[in-house]
C-alpha cells in the first residue's frame, strides 16, 4: 500500500461511518406524558377497528398509510357541508376552506380548530407534521406551508378516505 493510501484509508473509513445519524430515529419506549398524549376519547382494539372501516380507511387511519394520489371521491367535491373523521365522525374541515391544491389529494387551508392535532413524522426521511383526529387519533394527512398566501399560507393534505362528507343540505 503505498504512502497515500495508508493516510487516506482511515479517513475514509471514519467518513463511512459518521454518515449513520440518529436524527430521524424514534424511541421504542414512550415517556408517561407521551403516553398521556396518545389517550383519545375513542379507543378500540384493531381488531373492533378492522370490523369497522374498510380497509383502505383502515390502513390510512390506524396504519398512517396514504391513498394514491387522484383516486378520493373527495377530491372534485364542491358542495356545502362538513368533512368529519370516517373514524369516529368528529367534524375536522368545512367546505368552504377547501381548494384545489393540484396534488390529487383533498386541501384545506385551515381545520375545525381543536378537532385536529398534530405530530411530527419523519417517515419519509424529512421532517413533516402529521395530521391526526384529536378525538380518536386517526391519521388525516400532513400539513404544508405552500397554501394560498391570500389566507392562511397552510395546505392540510388530507387522505380522502380517512373523511366522510356530511352535505349542508342533502
Amino acid at each position: 500500500m503505498n504512502k497515500k493510501m495508508k493516510l487516506l484509508t482511515p479517513l475514509l473509513l471514519l467518513l463511512i461511518f459518521s454518515c449513520k445519524g440518529v436524527s430521524q430515529e424514534k424511541d421504542v419506549a414512550n415517556s408517561p406524558e407521551e403516553e398521556a398524549l396518545n389517550e383519545y376519547k375513542v379507543q378500540k382494539s384493531e381488531e373492533e377497528w378492522r370490523k369497522e372501516l374498510t380497509d383502505l380507511q383502515f390502513y390510512i387511519l390506524r396504519k398512517a398509510g396514504t391513498e394514491t394520489a387522484g383516486t378520493s371521491e373527495l377530491l372534485s367535491n364542491k358542495r356545502e357541508g362538513t368533512y368529519v373523521c370516517a373514524g369516529c365522525s368528529t367534524p375536522v374541515f368545512e367546505s368552504q376552506y377547501k381548494f384545489n391544491s393540484g396534488t390529487g389529494w383533498p386541501s384545506f387551508d385551515r381545520e375545525i380548530e381543536g378537532n385536529v392535532a398534530y405530530d411530527v413524522d419523519y417517515k419519509i426521511g424529512y421532517k413533516r407534521t402529521e395530521e391526526h383526529c384529536a378525538t380518536c387519533g386517526g391519521h388525516l394527512g400532513h400539513v404544508f406551508e405552500d397554501g394560498p398566501r391570500e389566507t392562511t399560507g397552510l395546505r392540510h393534505c388530507i387522505n380522502g378516505a380517512a373523511l366522510k362528507f356530511i352535505p349542508t343540505t342533502p
